[in-house]
């Protein structure tokens, strides 16, 4: 475990970190000579990250494994065994030469093919969101009519002649029988007093 922690400390300081300033002072700098030294540090180093993943995968159960990986990356940035210069220019150049022309087909048909599937899942997502608002909406507008529906006209009239009907017995009890002083609650309909 410590030697994982520690191999991924050199790999991002040493081998992300100081290259890409020293990068960036290449460029700022415009020096040509070191731009180009860089340029196949960063080559081979992104095929060291992939084939990376893959080792790390299959092979950390392998003695000195993490050591090894540490020992590589130094070997790679070290100004006297020139590592990322020396795997550039045997194996990754002559490789990458040869497999110019398919690499660029691939990569033109990939980009083709990611194009046509974006918009076809772009176009299917369109069209299901489309469809779950048009369901809501249908939804909504029947919860809505028949919320709008305790308001109709029928309903309303069936309050008032309810109302009617109450006032009708809050009359009665006040017209005087007798010579009886009439209370407060007598004198107001029910639901204007609060004793009722």
């Amino acid at each position: 475990m410590v030697s994982w922690i520690i191999s991924r400390l050199v790999v991002l300081i040493f081998g992300t970190l100081y290259p890409a300033y020293s990068s960036y002072k290449a460029v700022k700098t415009k020096n040509v000579k070191e731009y180009v030294k860089w340029m196949m540090y960063w080559i081979v180093f992104a095929f060291f990250t992939t084939a990376e993943t893959l080792t790390d995968i299959v092979l950390s159960w392998f003695p000195f494994y993490f050591e090894l990986k540490i020992a590589f990356v130094i070997w790679l940035l070290s100004p006297y065994t020139k590592g990322s210069s020396v795997l550039y220019r045997k194996f990754v150049h002559p490789t990458l030469s040869n497999k110019e022309k398919e690499i660029d087909e691939y990569i033109t048909q990939a980009r083709d093919k990611s194009y046509e599937t974006m918009m076809r899942v772009g176009k299917r997502g369109l069209n299901l969101a489309a469809n779950a608002a048009v369901t809501a909406a249908a939804k909504g507008q029947g919860v809505l009519s028949e919320k709008l529906r305790s308001f109709s006209m029928q309903d309303l009239t069936l309050i008032r002649d309810e109302d009617a009907v109450h006032l009708q017995s809050h009359e009665s009890q006040l017209r005087p029988s007798g010579g009886r002083k009439h209370k407060e609650k007598d004198l107001f309909p029910c639901f204007l007093v609060r004793n009722c």
